[in-house]
């Protein structure tokens, strides 16, 4: 039941995101952003904001459950940090981005080790660094990319991405439990099959070709032939992005990141898959369009 709340959601935010923008800008956010009309992305923006809070949470029980000594804060703070840095360098400054964003990397591994030595103490000091420099890239940097999707393409067209990613998820469950027989890894993730990612790579592939022949004109624009192979590597990455979270927290001695969603696990289990993707979605748009 909670799957179609969830896309229904997604549309509703999709739909928000592209009434927002072009909407007159208040007076102090005109004078500091220097824009009369809100740019694209507003309300997908604060919508991924909410969810790197929720999900740096699971990321710090996975690390404390490896004897990491993260703080939630930190973690939350610097992922933030990451996204805002990731998604606003590239619109304000092109010229600096690569710069800017490397900045923010140092300023969040200091911050980490000032945190974790204000006891005077140095005892686990390297694997917190490592644990704050790990939530700055892959729930900061990696969120980052579907926000630069939507500062080239409309927010249906961010739509379309999680709804192929989340589409291999569902055909590789499915054909799994009816077809699966021989285990993809099984030391990873025991009920991951072959067939059940092949029968999920099948699925993503044909709803990208009907997204794309359904899709208006001022859409991605891409052919059928291009959305198959489109949808056929953003879901052999997402399986990829499944896994690697498995590794996470498996490596943690948990099963899901948390409880939050029934039926599902918690935020990171919905979001590892879109996580990897997102940055091949980018260029792949970026090159096709």
């Amino acid at each position: 039941m909670l799957g179609p709340v969830m896309i229904a959601a997604l549309i509703l935010i999709a739909w928000l995101d592209g009434l927002v923008e072009g909407a007159p800008m208040p007076a102090g956010l005109h004078a500091i952003l220097g824009r009369e009309s809100a740019p694209p992305g507003v309300v997908i923006g604060f919508t991924i904001a909410g969810l790197i809070v929720a999900a740096s949470l699971e990321l710090t029980r996975i690390f404390r459950a490896n004897s990491i000594a993260a703080s939630s804060t930190l973690t939350a703070a610097v992922a933030l940090l990451g996204f805002a840095i990731s998604t606003i360098a590239p619109a304000f400054a092109p010229g600096v981005a690569g710069p800017i964003v490397a900045t923010a990397c140092v300023a969040a591994l200091l911050a980490s080790m000032l945190h974790h030595t204000r006891d005077k103490t140095v005892e686990g000091a390297i694997a917190a660094a490592g644990a704050t420099l790990f939530s700055f890239v892959y729930l900061g940097v990696l969120f980052s990319f579907f926000m630069l999707i939507r500062s080239q393409h409309s927010a249906w067209v961010v739509l379309g991405v999680l709804l192929v990613i989340k589409s291999c998820d569902i055909g590789a469950y499915f054909t799994g439990m009816a077809l699966g027989k021989r285990k993809l890894i099984p030391w990873l993730s025991p009920g991951k099959t072959w067939e059940g990612l092949i029968g999920g790579v099948i699925t993503a592939g044909a709803i990208a070709a009907l997204l794309a022949a359904i899709a208006p004109q001022d859409s991605a624009n891409l052919t059928v032939s291009q959305a198959v192979m489109a949808g056929v590597i953003f879901g052999i990455v997402g399986q990829a992005g499944d896994l690697a979270a498995s590794l996470l927290k498996r490596d943690a001695g948990i099963k899901d990141s948390s409880r939050i969603l029934p039926g599902f696990g918690g935020i990171l289990d919905v979001v590892d898959s879109p996580l990897l993707v997102a940055p091949i979605a980018f260029w792949l748009l970026h090159s096709l369009t």
